[in-house]
């Protein structure tokens, strides 16, 4: 069973816990959503050009 990350990272935006989370889909672990949040972080962390 497959499960995007954009839903995993939308429930937690929406104060889903981790524990819910883990009941509803008893496939993922603990860290399958901490990956799931350190991919979203890698995501944003854009380069800045200095001038």
């Amino acid at each position: 069973m497959r499960i995007r990350v954009s839903d995993i990272l939308e429930m937690l935006a929406e104060n889903v816990s981790s524990g819910e989370i883990l009941e509803d889909f008893p496939d993922l672990e603990v860290e399958d959503i901490q990956a799931c949040l350190l991919f979203a972080s890698r995501r944003t962390n854009i380069p800045k050009l200095t001038v």
